[in-house]
């Protein structure tokens, strides 16, 4: 249900996360979780496919496991970065630019790393074979 305030329609939504305190550390660890999920969500679509293509080759699949497992550190890392702030500081506006960089490259880590790896893989598989 919207409610009307000054003329404007707010979402029951957008009331709640006005509602929520800023938590920098909250919000990384959401954005590490979704992207470990997208990430291997992509990773397993594109092995897969990577796979129906080279018939009975393993490179794929080893591909796949290494990179899923691989992928978690470097995400974690990043989370880490943030779980360490105080309780003011992870309420910080400030913070928004340093929040927005490792967000961003969270995000292009899990999208593009999916592609560019198996690619990488097949290149490989192609010059061995």
């Amino acid at each position: 249900m919207n409610k009307v305030v000054n003329g404007s329609h707010i979402s029951s939504h957008a009331r709640a996360a006005a509602a929520r305190p800023l938590d920098w550390r909250r919000k990384m660890s959401d954005t590490v979780a979704y992207g470990l999920l997208v990430y291997t969500g992509l990773q397993i679509f594109v092995t897969m496919h990577a796979i129906d293509g080279d018939g009975a080759s393993l490179l794929p699949v080893l591909a796949l496991v290494v990179l899923v497992a691989g992928i978690i550190p470097l995400f974690r890392r990043f989370e880490r970065r943030w779980e360490h702030l105080s309780n003011e500081a992870a309420a910080d506006p400030d913070l928004k630019p340093a929040f927005r960089r490792d967000q961003l490259t969270v995000w292009l880590l899990a999208v593009g790393l999916p592609f560019l790896l198996t690619g990488l893989f097949k290149g490989i598989a192609a010059l061995l074979a």
